[in-house]
């Protein structure tokens, strides 16, 4: 792969939308990746959309975990290698399903992974600032919003 010339080309990207994904496997996959001669790789993660296909409302606490998740990947690899998280938000999965989590009830999940990216982990200040953002008065991490 190092001798093709692709890594110089391409920068690859990791999915993975579960709650409780394989740490020390993604971090050496990116190793392995690295050592090809991959100088940056993507994490891509999901605020919405992965957790059933006929899912109407968004479980925040799921979503919130695998941002956690991929927050200690991005810990425990190489420096600087990380080029950022894409941060994805599925509204079906194939062209064949009905629509699924649709935005406006998602919001509150954009939110909170936003903000948990952002500050590096999730806290009790990072849950008031997003309540105070959404005008919110109290935010339901492992419930279904209502």
């Amino acid at each position: 792969l190092s001798e093709s010339g692709v890594p110089q080309l391409v920068q690859p990207m990791i999915w993975d939308y579960a709650a409780d994904i394989d740490v020390e496997g993604k971090v050496q996959l990116i190793e392995k990746y690295h050592r090809c001669g991959f100088s940056k790789v993507w994490f891509a993660s999901a605020f919405k959309g992965a957790t059933g296909v006929n899912q109407s409302l968004t479980l925040i606490g799921h979503h919130l975990r695998n941002q956690l998740e991929w927050l200690q990947v991005a810990s425990r690899s190489p420096a600087d290698v990380l080029e950022g998280i894409a941060l994805t938000g599925w509204q079906r999965y194939d062209h064949f399903s009905v629509l699924c989590e649709l935005l406006p009830v998602a919001i509150p999940s954009l939110a909170v992974c936003l903000q948990a990216l952002k500050n590096g982990g999730y806290s009790e200040k990072v849950k008031e600032n997003v309540e105070k953002l959404l005008g919110m008065s109290n935010l339901e991490i492992d419930a279904f919003m209502r």
